[in-house]
Formats: structure tokens, C-alpha cells, sequence
């Protein structure tokens, strides 16, 4: 059997660094859908027995009519292929949620109990999912839980294992926590996972991480999974790439620069031909006289790339006798026209 997963994507997120309402989190938004269509056609493509999601689908306090009916409609294409989406702390299920306003397809089964139920994807393999149906305090779906048949046993759901959390960075909460070995002792083979932004591959779990960017220094291989699932409850695991923006982190040293024009020609070299986000760290030593300055700097960029600019920036330089020791972050949303 092969299984498609992904998790965390964040529709209708805002971006707010951006300018909820701009041009550029307007952009953003759009490749979370984007996103969303390759991961679908990925699944058509790839003739998998079913597409797995692990919550935080879409934001619950953002998400519009518009999206409900994209998310309807592209989940419907794959019919008859099921869909199971597991709902999580930013897609929560309650009566105003997405998952209860929509008029699904009967591919789509979206799981709605607090506690672990079973679907059974063949005979002798079941999939238990579960939601969360607030935003925060979800206990650990596994405390107390045991599998009550014999056969192939595998878990969906949106939760924190304590062992990986310190990897997931400042601003995440431990929702619906619980430990690795918890999955083990529940009987089942496999759990597969949303909530955490960073990857893992883990012995008897899997996180995919966020399919599509949302911030910088998401270094990590993310993307949707596609799980092979061997007759003995084995798997193997293949990270595809699927998102439609790139998120890009440079530093270029601009030592030895004598005049704007040489830091602007530094830019140009350096960002020829990307497109997404580009935060650009600028360091070295220059003549105090040159001009630096975001509105000086983002020409550069343009004829670089050949991309109209949206920026958010922040500049700062430091100046010595003779020279400007100088560090800039200097933070670029890139698109075509």
C-alpha cells in the first residue's frame, strides 16, 4: 500500500510581517494553495491508496468561504482516493469550523472525536485518527489508549512528541503531547504526525514538517512523505518537494566595496534569477562614504532578477575611522509579473 502525507500547511495564514492585507502576504497565501494543488496532483500521479493530512490544514481564525470551496474542490478531484485529514490546534474542529461547513466528497473523511477511532483502510490494517476540537489543552491522544484488534495498526494525529520538541525553536506549544515509546505500547506500528515544522523520520513516527515555507530558516528537508507500507506493517519513507514559493537566507560579503555600485553589482551576482523571499546578510568593511540604504539597494535587486520588488528591510551600519564595518539584514519578498 502507498500512502501520501502532509501536515501543517496553514492556509489563509497572514503574514503579517508582510502586511496582512499587501500585495505580498496576498502572494504568500497563494503559494500556500499552490502548494496544496501539488501536493494533490502528486498523489493523482503517484497512484497512492490514500492522502493523509496532519492538521493545521488552514488557520481557523482567518480562513474565508473561498477557501473552504478551494479545499472541496481539489480534495474532490481525487476521488475516489480517500482523503483523511486529522484536525489540529490552528484547524480545530468545532460547528464553525471549515470541516463542518464544507460539503465534502464522500473520499474525504475528516476524523472528529477527541479519542483515537478506526477506519479500515484494508482488511487487517487500520488507521485510527482523532481531533482537536479547541485550540489549546488537547490531552496526549495516546494516554490510556490501546488497539482492540488483531492486524496492522497505524495512528493519524496532530501532536507533540516530548523527545523532539527542543528541535522545533521558540513560539511552539506542546500540544497533545506524548512520548515515543507510547506509540509502541499502544499497539500500533506507526503513527503518522502533524504540528512540528521540522522533519523527522523517527523508528515508529514520521513528521513531514510544513510542505511550503512560512518563515525563514526552515533548513530542513519538509515536504509531503510518500510511505510505502510493507504487508508486515514495515515502511519506507520518500520526501517529495511540493512547495510553489522558496524562502532564501545569504550573507554576502561586500569587502573591498569602494562605491554603491559595487555593492549593488555584489547584490546582482548574488541573487540573479531567484524567486521567492530572500533575507540577505550584508557584512565586511566599506568606505564610510558609500550610501547604504534598503531604497538605493532594492534597484539592485530588480535588474538582478528582473522581478518587481515588495520589501521588508532593516539596515544598519557601524563606521570606523577609515572604513564602515558594516551588517545588514536585508529581507526581500521577489515575484514575476
Amino acid at each position: 500500500m502507498k500512502l501520501l502525507l502532509f501536515s501543517d500547511l496553514h492556509l489563509d495564514a497572514s503574514f503579517a510581517g508582510l502586511g496582512r492585507d499587501g500585495q505580498a502576504a496576498s502572494r504568500r497565501r497563494q503559494a500556500l494553495r499552490d502548494t496544496l494543488r501539488n501536493i494533490v496532483s502528486l498523489a493523482a500521479r503517484g497512484e497512492v491508496d490514500a492522502l493523509l493530512c496532519g492538521g493545521d490544514l488552514y488557520e481557523h481564525e482567518a480562513f474565508t468561504d473561498d477557501t473552504m470551496r478551494f479545499v472541496r474542490g481539489i480534495f474532490a478531484e481525487l476521488d475516489p482516493v480517500p482523503v483523511y485529514i486529522a484536525p489540529g490546534n490552528h484547524d480545530w474542529l468545532g460547528n464553525a469550523s471549515l470541516y463542518e461547513r464544507a460539503d465534502w466528497t464522500p473520499n474525504v473523511h475528516v476524523f472528529k472525536s477527541r479519542g483515537l477511532t478506526p477506519v479500515t483502510l484494508r482488511d487487517g490494517l487500520t488507521l485510527w485518527g482523532a481531533a482537536h476540537c479547541m485550540p489549546a489543552g488537547t490531552p496526549g491522544f495516546l494516554d490510556g489508549f490501546r488497539v482492540d484488534r488483531d492486524g496492522i495498526h497505524l495512528a493519524l494525529f496532530h501532536g507533540s512528541e516530548r523527545g523532539w520538541f527542543h528541535e522545533q525553536g521558540e513560539g511552539k506549544d506542546p500540544h497533545a503531547p506524548f512520548d515515543e515509546a507510547a506509540i509502541t505500547a499502544a499497539g500500533l506500528h506507526h503513527a503518522f504526525l502533524g504540528h512540528y515544522h521540522r522533519a523527522k523520520a523517527g523508528a515508529t513516527h514520521t513528521y513531514p514538517g510544513n510542505p511550503c515555507p512560512l518563515s525563514f530558516g526552515e533548513d530542513s528537508n519538509r515536504g509531503a512523505v510518500v510511505i510505502t507500507l510493507e504487508p508486515d506493517g514495515t515502511i519506507s519513507r520518500e520526501w517529495r518537494q511540493v512547495a510553489a514559493y522558496q524562502v532564501h537566507d545569504l550573507t554576502i560579503d561586500i569587502t573591498g566595496c569602494a562605491s554603491q555600485q559595487d555593492v549593488r553589482d555584489q547584490l546582482a551576482r548574488h541573487l540573479y534569477g531567484m524567486e521567492g523571499c530572500a533575507r540577505v546578510g550584508l557584512v565586511g568593511e566599506v568606505h564610510p562614504d558609500v550610501a547604504l540604504n534598503p531604497q538605493s539597494l532594492a534597484a539592485a535587486v530588480t535588474s538582478a532578477s528582473a522581478f518587481p520588488i515588495g520589501a521588508r528591510r532593516r539596515l544598519r551600519s557601524v563606521c570606523s575611522q577609515r572604513y564602515a564595518r558594516f551588517r545588514a539584514r536585508h529581507e526581500r519578498d521577489l515575484w514575476r509579473e
